[in-house]
């Protein structure tokens, strides 16, 4: 395989130049900013039409870019902190998994936000058909649904027939960098997630990285390692010791999967590097065995949490037959599972042609997570625009959905 990548030597400012570039045009760069005045009102309109007192759950209906961010902040602050209202996730046609959720919810106190950027994904309209089929049986007065797409798609369109609540998905922002656009704040500020804090972690990265702070060096760098050396360390884990990364792990595999995967421009070269998540110490015990001694084709990042919400120590107990195990006792297990992670992290820093670095967050909170948040879409357009692909785009998925609705349409005539 010959690798067809190029690079000048003044390669980071003529990258500063692309992105730039890609400021005016790409939606997402610009989303720590917004105006949230939308919410306010979006939040209004719901109070008067089924009373935000009355909601104790919501259920987001989305796939893909349109639940997974959403997740990945949810989970890293419920842990945490008292939320006011549960968020549930249809985000698959799996009948036990839709069947189960919709069994635990009371329709008198839920609100379903039915996500689709192009207003016409099969999974969410499918879903969202099973609900409004509930509803519909049910007693309610209201349709307890808020429609997120992009203005003038088929679902916007419908919704306005149905008179239910819109919110319109801010301009040229892509599903799976949509997490600080409607999609995400609009589920987050329903379970009284604190995503002014989130938009200014955010943009806290994004003015470092602007205005030539210390992330601007950092992050060019790192994407300039992973372009020229995306043939030979193709597979990029992230390894994140705290269960409340999990589901980030999950959005990253998506972002930098549809993101990275693709055929250059004006080439027929397929070039991607392959996301991996992992969570420590769990996958200390599964993965960790292939990074040490297998394949030289990987690269780490390894993330942790500086302060843990939590003081819980492992108990002063001598155990028959594990004595030398008591050099465990007393030490908190906030104490224990970063030592973990800085294990290893040496570990492998000691074996040849691994390439590693370290992520440490300050803070289980919202401003946290907005920053790292914000922190991998930068460096996933960076590493597309050194790989000269499209980044935004997703032609390879385009085929199979083709496909389906062609199986459908010959279902239909059978039946």
């Amino acid at each position: 395989m010959i690798n067809t990548l190029h690079f000048s030597s003044d390669y980071e400012k003529d990258l500063l130049t692309c992105i730039q570039k890609e400021v005016d045009n790409i939606g997402y760069y610009n989303l720590p900013e917004q105006d949230t005045n939308y919410i306010d009102n979006y939040l209004e309109q719901l109070d008067k039409i089924q009373g935000l007192a009355n909601i104790s759950d919501v259920v987001v209906i989305g796939i893909g870019g349109s639940s997974l961010g959403t997740k990945a902040v949810y989970h890293f602050i419920k842990p945490v902190r008292q939320l006011k209202r549960n968020l549930h996730f249809i985000d698959s046609t799996d009948p036990i998994t839709i069947t189960n959720i919709c069994n635990s919810l009371n329709l008198e106190s839920v609100h379903f936000l039915v996500i689709s950027k192009s207003g016409s994904t099969i999974e969410t309209i499918a879903a969202y058909k099973y609900t409004l089929g509930l509803i519909n049986g049910s007693a309610t007065d209201y349709l307890p649904f808020t429609f997120i797409t992009d203005k003038n798609s088929p679902l916007e369109k419908h919704a306005k027939k149905v008179g239910g609540l819109i919110v319109n998905i801010q301009d040229n922002v892509g599903g799976r960098f949509s997490v600080l656009s409607a999609v995400g704040l609009i589920p987050l500020i329903l379970a009284d997630v604190k995503v002014d804090c989130l938009l200014q972690g955010a943009k806290k990265i994004k003015n470092s990285f602007f205005e030539k702070g210390y992330m601007q060096e950092a992050l060019l760098k790192k994407a300039t390692f992973y372009a020229k050396n995306s043939t030979n360390y193709n597979i990029n884990a992230i390894f994140s010791y705290s269960d409340s990364l999990s589901f980030f792990n999950d959005w990253y595999v998506q972002l930098w999967g549809e993101s990275l995967g693709k055929k250059q421009k004006n080439s027929a070269f397929n070039i991607g590097l392959t996301p991996i998540g992992l969570t420590g110490p769990k996958d200390q015990h599964s993965f960790l065995q292939l990074l040490t001694e297998g394949t030289r084709d990987k690269s780490v990042t390894f993330i942790k949490l500086k302060e843990f919400n939590n003081q819980q120590t492992v108990p002063n107990i001598t155990l028959a037959s594990l004595e030398n195990l008591d050099l465990i006792n007393n030490v908190k297990f906030s104490t224990l599972i970063n030592l973990q992670e800085n294990s290893i992290f040496e570990s492998l820093n000691t074996s040849q042609r691994i390439p590693l670095d370290e992520i440490t967050i300050q803070k289980q909170d919202e401003f946290s997570i907005g920053q790292l948040i914000y922190y991998y879409e930068l460096l996933t357009s960076l590493i597309g625009d050194l790989l000269n692909i499209n980044t935004y785009d997703q032609p390879g998925v385009e085929s199979g959905k083709q496909i389906l609705i062609q199986k459908l349409k010959e279902l239909k005539d059978k039946q």
